[in-house]
């Protein structure tokens, strides 16, 4: 008789929380009597990966940790995977809520139910009447990029992760080994902060220039996490906002609305072109290249010769 996955689910993460080591899959399909019944490595395979995936989405943290013979091992540390007690007054309970239904993609509305509906069990009250004066304005959070999932179950699980970048100058992509930190929405787009491990630094990348797929990588990470990941931070001072100097440049009219609601004085020049004066700082140009024939540099120099190679490379690719 079949053993029932919630059964095989339960064994296996047992067995993942009660090693003083890493397993391998060949010990593990030895030790859970679930596995002894399915016939072929392939199939085994898949239904690991399966099964180690739906206790990911679970909440358990499973590391993957490879021998130093190569076999790749896995653990559920019990340090890992033990929450103090949680206790929440009524304002917080109620932003928790509403932060949990921020979430519109399907595997991430999942998510969002399954903690509530454990917060809910461990006894933290959610006031459901309360939806109804919230409905009327309901924030939500865009994510279209392919890469978004992938790199946010990757960060959450501490997984390394590779995959293809084309830099805002660049003609073609180039390959990033990176350990993810953490992702954040910052005017309207979503960026990646983490460890480049060729470059050796912290680096931040935007999704919407990650080409192909995101994979993932056995082992474990090579620098440390810091306590805070301000990714907001690091991108805005790379486009300026920090900036101490300014640039001027000419702007179609109706057209760039980011550049107006930064800029620090505007004027109407000839015909259909406005004339603005904007921070400059770290990464303007690559922004700027962003607006393609809405936008003219006129000054400083440099900024303009900046902004005329990213174009004419995105033209040659």
């Amino acid at each position: 008789m079949a053993i029932a996955k919630a059964e095989r689910l339960m064994n296996l993460a047992l067995c993942l929380m009660n090693t003083r080591r890493p397993l391998s899959k060949r010990e593990l399909r030895i030790s859970v009597e679930a596995y002894h019944e399915v016939t072929g490595e392939d199939a085994f395979n898949r239904m690991f990966e399966r099964d180690k995936d739906d206790l990911r989405e679970l909440g358990l943290i499973i590391e993957t940790v490879e021998s130093a013979d190569g076999e790749t091992g896995y653990v559920a540390r019990r340090d890992r995977n033990r929450l103090p007690e949680v206790s929440l007054d009524a304002e917080e309970a109620a932003a928790l809520a509403l932060a949990a239904r921020v979430w519109q993609q399907a595997r991430l509305a999942g998510a969002a139910s399954g903690a509530l509906q454990k917060l809910r069990a461990a006894g933290v009250p959610f006031d459901e009447g309360d939806r109804a004066g919230h409905s009327a304005l309901e924030p939500r959070i865009p994510a279209h990029e392919p890469a978004f999932e992938d790199l946010m179950l990757a960060a959450r699980n501490r997984r390394p992760v590779v995959f293809d970048y084309r830099k805002a100058n660049a003609a073609r992509a180039e390959q990033r080994q990176v350990e993810p930190w953490a992702l954040e929405c910052w005017h309207g787009h979503w960026y990646l902060a983490g460890w480049d491990r060729a470059r050796g630094a912290a680096r931040v990348f935007r999704l919407s220039r990650i080409t192909g797929k995101v994979r993932s990588r056995a082992g474990s990470f090579t620098a440390p996490v810091p306590d805070h990941v301000d990714v907001r931070a690091t991108v805005a001072g790379w486009a300026g906002e920090s900036a101490t100097t300014t640039a001027r440049i000419r702007l179609r009219r109706d057209a760039g609305y980011p550049l107006r609601a930064r800029a620090l004085a505007a004027t109407r020049a000839d015909g259909e072109w406005d004339e603005l004066e904007i921070p400059y700082g770290h990464g303007l140009d690559a922004w700027l290249a962003e607006f393609g024939p809405d936008v003219v540099v006129l000054a400083p120099d440099e900024l303009r010769a900046d902004v005329l190679e990213r174009l004419r490379a995105v033209a040659k690719g």
